[in-house]
């Protein structure tokens, strides 16, 4: 069994030597034994517990317990159970898939939704309060995506909003979208690009962030995302399938 020092398997794996003490403090990775003078001893088992490490936090995809998923899985191969943690990881491998389906699905909804010709409520107009219960969200939401700049309401002269036929189609696209946790700026992105090309790929202009957006999250390229964390989750399943191989269940630490 090969041993390494700190900055040795830091240079193997690619990262910082802190980077190696911060996988020991959150448990990522088995406690190392210690030599005489302090020194911390590292195997063959911590490098390829490393890859792992690496592997499952390379796409942030957080939504319905991914991340906290993922960590489990870590966690529970450094403790040696890797038949618990393909287990796990296999999940872990539908969950994202579902997550992919539910994107898939809000964005066929999104079509059919602009391409609807029928109004959604004939000769009404809603109250805010009506608008929230009629698409069964709630107020907060509303306040929070006018605020956002993903839709504009007319008001009343005396200052109340109105919710009309058009307004009620762009929420429920919003909604759709939401519910399959693509970001405000995402959706806001697809709505002015429709707003300028109504012929325009939604899917291409909800999955692409442009090049002078400050912040990208992993959700403003959700479909993107999702497929990379598919590939990793593969990844994942080989490398403690190679582990499970290379140290059984009572992996050298």
């Amino acid at each position: 069994m090969n041993t390494y020092k700190t900055s040795e398997i830091a240079r193997y794996i690619g990262i910082h030597p802190n980077t190696v003490r911060l996988y020991e403090e959150l448990m990522l990775i088995p406690k190392p034994e210690r030599k005489a003078n302090g020194y911390r001893i590292f195997t063959d088992f911590h490098l390829e517990q490393m890859k792992l490490v690496r592997t499952a936090l390379q796409i942030a995809v957080l939504q319905n317990g991914l991340r906290k998923q993922a960590i489990t899985i870590i966690k529970t191969s450094a403790a040696g159970d890797f038949d618990k943690a393909i287990h796990i990881t296999k999940q872990y491998l539908q969950q994202i898939k579902d997550e992919q389906r539910n994107a898939e699905e809000a964005l066929v909804i999104t079509e059919k939704l602009l391409s609807q010709d029928e109004p959604e409520i004939v000769d009404t107009v809603l109250t805010r309060k009506e608008a929230a219960g009629y698409l069964q969200i709630t107020m907060d939401a509303l306040r929070n995506w006018e605020m956002n700049g993903l839709i504009t309401i007319k008001r009343k002269q005396n200052g109340y909003r109105i919710y009309e036929e058009e307004d009620v189609r762009r929420l429920k696209i919003i909604r759709s979208l939401r519910c399959a946790n693509y970001s405000l700026s995402a959706i806001l992105r697809m709505l002015n690009t429709l707003s300028s090309d109504p012929g325009a790929n939604i899917r291409q202009a909800i999955d692409t962030p442009k090049e002078n957006d400050d912040i990208i999250s992993v959700c403003d390229k959700l479909i993107t995302s999702l497929h990379h964390a598919e590939q990793n989750a593969y990844a994942m399943m080989a490398q403690l399938k190679k582990m499970k191989k290379q140290f059984g269940t009572n992996p050298p630490l």
